[in-house]
């Protein structure tokens, strides 16, 4: 990791998680950028913390509910003043869960909605404040199959995923003239995760064939939207395994 930039750009990851999360912060160090990643418990991230440093990358470690405007006000403001310029800001907290209709209680309704739409509003709106006065930068929502088909049991992940993705559309169409690229990522299958290899085996199997996604590689597409001309945006991007049916 280049390590001689005193003042470099500033990549935000909203949802720094453990694979397709962490694997966009660690892509975004590599290429010379100060990461600033968040999750609800900051201690969550320090595995991640140990890799970026101990390849001479730059991290900043925060623990915020991105549910919470005020936490998301606070903390773009201090990364502006304290920390550098955000150039790229990454909207990637999950929110999937299986319900039928019926046992979809209005708890479990709000909740997925206010993590996958609420936080993913907030994100964005905090991005554009730092952006719009440069008239640069990027903004991507990584979004998902229930973005574009509701499924069998995934009314509240669906309509959340959906929610998001109206949101980013909105956001291009407003932002993009300003010279802000907003792009939205359809995750269409399975990734290489802890969850889908122990609950999913049958799948995970697939992943000697490449029938799976991996996180390193969805963090290189989202790498290259960013670094698109701006003759040349690309709004929505699938990404999907080459044997997964759509």
């Amino acid at each position: 990791m280049p390590t001689s930039n005193h003042n470099p750009k500033v990549a935000v990851v909203v949802g720094a998680g453990d694979a397709t999360g962490g694997a966009i912060a660690i892509r975004f160090a590599r290429e010379g950028m100060a990461v600033v990643a968040t999750r609800r418990r900051k201690e969550a991230l320090e595995p991640l913390v140990n890799e970026i440093r101990s390849e001479g990358g730059i991290i900043h470690p925060f623990g915020c509910d991105a549910r919470k405007e005020q936490e998301m006000t606070e903390l773009f403001e201090h990364i502006e003043q304290a920390i550098g310029e955000i150039h790229l800001v990454i909207f990637n907290i999950g929110a999937n869960v299986s319900f039928s209709i019926t046992d979809t209680t209005e708890r479990v309704y709000r909740k997925v909605w206010e993590m996958a739409a609420l936080a993913g509003f907030l994100t964005g709106r905090e991005a554009a404040k730092a952006m719009l006065p440069r008239e640069q930068g990027t903004i991507i929502f990584t979004g998902a199959t229930a973005s574009v088909r509701g499924n069998s049991g995934f009314a509240a992940f669906s309509g959340a995923k959906f929610a998001l993705r109206a949101t980013a559309q909105s956001m291009a169409r407003e932002l993009g003239p300003r010279g802000i690229h907003v792009a939205h990522s359809l995750i269409d299958g399975a990734i290489d995760t802890d969850f889908i290899r122990e609950n999913f085996p049958d799948k995970y199997a697939l992943k000697s064939q490449d029938g799976i996604l991996n996180p390193d590689h969805i963090a290189g597409q989202y790498w290259q939207l960013h670094c698109q001309p701006r003759d040349c945006w690309t709004h929505e991007l699938d990404l999907r395994p080459w044997m997964e049916t759509f």
